[in-house]
Parts: structure tokens; sequence; C-alpha cells
């Protein structure tokens, strides 16, 4: 008889099993949490950076063709725009390049007298990106003026034609000038855009040119010169100011500027029929900025006269209170560089161009010259 107490005599020990803890991530997992955390992180970042593909005209999805084109030798269209006198029965023939934010309907206006007195045709066209011309991802600071060559004997303009740039295109007239000045009957370069990099300012000048811009311009163009895969970002996000040209701030113009507006809005927005950036702006705005103010492997300011025999001037035209290009640049190239004729308009900002009756007095003091 088992007494209380007594084990069962011939019955097993039976021991309780704790229940399994649950399973933990091990040291290495949670290593490589912070890491993991930081690719992802990083490929957020990367896609926010990218800009999105351009709309090409013509294209799956992009804006329509409505202009006259034409197709480059690497397979890219220029849209082109025609006016003055036909240009079978023109004495001068003449080639726009437009500004930052503007297209070839943005040419210089010549009064129908003035056209018909001196015979003048002009031609003008969409730089890449901007209108119905196909963007250029691989633009330089030469490859424009390539494409105003190819543009001119498509259209069969004959050995030698006048040239006329505005802003961002003025720019573009000292490549002009240094890569196929033999093309040329002569140059008008209109308030153009300059790169504060370029080699031959002294410190004194570029620097107070620099801080004649707003401070987020001042970012703006540090950002497309030190980190150019940085523009599509910098002046798409809204944390903080971008480029003030690229938002239409009302600072960066000039009293005559503002009274001058009214008409370049109407001529962009009308005449242009919202064309300038339906293709994108990284293709045109940002890929301006992004030339304009690289790293060029040369200097305006080192050109040398390229007409030593006097075949053909070069014209450079500032008003002295722009905001938008500080006028001390141009002031500089002038007094650098002798051959270059410079004119000083007192008064007037950066639009001076689209004022009533200037593009004529451009126009007759470059075919007429000095005379």
């Amino acid at each position: 008889m088992a007494l209380p107490g007594d084990k069962p005599s011939g019955s097993a020990v039976v021991k309780e099993v704790p229940p399994p803890r649950p399973a933990t991530a091990g040291p290495g997992i949670a290593k490589r949490l912070p890491r993991l955390a930081s690719m992802i992180l990083l490929a957020v970042l990367f896609r926010q950076l990218q800009a999105p593909p351009p709309k090409i005209c013509g294209t799956p999805g992009g804006p329509p063709v409505t202009g006259t084109r034409i197709r480059l030798k690497d397979g890219r269209h220029l849209a082109y725009h025609e006016s003055g006198v036909p240009k079978e029965e023109a004495k001068h023939r003449i080639i726009f390049v437009h500004g930052f934010d503007s297209c070839r309907y943005d040419a210089l206006q010549v009064s129908p007298e003035l056209a018909q007195e001196l015979g003048v045709y002009v031609l003008s066209f969409d730089r890449p990106g901007y209108g119905e011309s196909d963007p250029h991802p691989e633009r330089t600071e030469k490859s424009t003026t390539l494409d105003i060559e190819e543009l001119a004997d498509a259209l069969e303009l004959g050995p030698r034609f006048y040239l006329i740039g505005f802003s961002m295109g003025g720019e573009i007239m000292w490549s002009c000038l240094k890569h196929i000045p033999h093309r040329l009957s002569g140059v008008s370069i209109l308030g153009p855009v300059g790169n504060y990099w370029w080699s031959g300012y002294p410190s004194n000048v570029s620097w107070a040119a620099w801080y004649q811009q707003i401070p987020q311009d001042q970012w703006a163009v540090r950002v497309a010169h030190h980190a150019p895969w940085l523009t599509y970002w910098w002046n798409t996000q809204k944390l903080f100011p971008a480029s003030s040209v690229i938002a239409f701030n009302p600072a960066i113009l000039s009293r005559e500027d503002m009274a001058i507006i009214p008409k370049f809005a109407y001529r962009s927005y009308v005449v242009c029929n919202g064309q300038v950036r339906q293709q994108g702006e990284h293709e045109s705005l940002h890929r301006d900025m992004i030339v304009g103010f690289g790293k060029w492997a040369w200097s305006p300011l080192e050109l040398e006269d390229p007409f030593p025999a006097g075949e053909a001037e070069v014209h450079l035209w500032h008003g002295a209170e722009d905001l938008i290009v500080p006028v001390g640049l141009s002031r500089y190239i002038a007094k650098t560089l002798p051959w270059v004729r410079y004119h000083e308009l007192p008064t007037a900002g950066h639009l001076f161009p689209i004022a009533d009756g200037l593009g004529d007095v451009i126009v007759r003091t470059m075919v007429l010259g000095h005379n």
C-alpha cells in the first residue's frame, strides 16, 4: 500500500518541458538593417534627382509638330521661323538666336519698312529642347554653333550671314566667333549672359557682378556650375527658392523691364502658344544653365579679332540697369577686346531688344556698320 507522498512504483518520472522561446533576429540581421535603410534612402534620393524624360515633339505622348523643321545630320530636328523679305530677294540674311525660356517666335522685331528698305530676311529657330526642336542631352558651348551652320546650309543662306543673339543666345555668339567666323557677315550680341568662371575676369569684376544677383540666383548658378547633376532637383524642389528667372520673380526686373514685360508675356504665351517649355524644363531651361554656367575649355576674353581685315563688325549691346545679367561683365569684355563695338543703353534693363523701334536700330547699325 502506498503511503501519501510515495512515488508510484513502476511509473516513469515526468519532467515539465518549458515552451520554446520566440525566435529573435540574430546579430547579423540587426547589423544589416541600417545599411538596408541607407540603400532605400539613396534609391529614393536618386529618383528625386533624376529628371523625367522629355516629351519629344511628334512622338507618342509628345506635343504635335506644328511648324517647319529640318533634320540635322545626327537625326535631331530644328524648328524654324522666317520673317522679313523673301530669302531669295534679301540683301542681308540674319539668323537670330533666342534667349533663356524663349522660342523661335521671340526673334528681334524688324519693321516691315526697314526690311524692305535694306532687304532684310530673318531666320529664327528653337534652340535644342525648346519649342519644337528636339532636345540635345549632349549639348555643349560649341554644339549650337554647329547647329546654326547646318541650319544656314540647309536653307541655302549662302556662304556668309549675319547673327544676332540675345541673353543666353548672346553668349552663344562668342562660340560662333571662335568656331565659324568665316561664315559671318556681322554679329550683334544683346545683353549676353556671362560665365563668372571664364578665365580673364579679374576677381573684383567677377565678384562685383556675382553679388549683383539676388541670393537665390547665386545658389542656382553655383549648383549649375559645381553640381550639374543636381540642377533639376534644385530648380524643382519646394524647400527654398530656386532660380528667380525660371520663377518670373519681379525682383529681377528694372523699371524699363517692368514697362516692357506685358509685351514679352504676350509673345511668350499667345504667339508662342505655350510651346517654350512643352517638352520639359530640364532639356531646355536646366540644360541652358548647365552649359551656360558650366566649365568651358576656353574663354571669350582670350579671343583674337575674328575679322582682322575689317570684313565684318561685332556689336555688343547692354542695358546699364540690367538686373538679370550684370552689365559689368560686358563692360570688361568690351574693354579687353578692342575689336568689339560697345553700345551701353543708360536707362535700359535686360529686355531692351523688345522695346519699340530698337530692333530697327540694332539691325541698321549692324548691316550698315559705322557708316
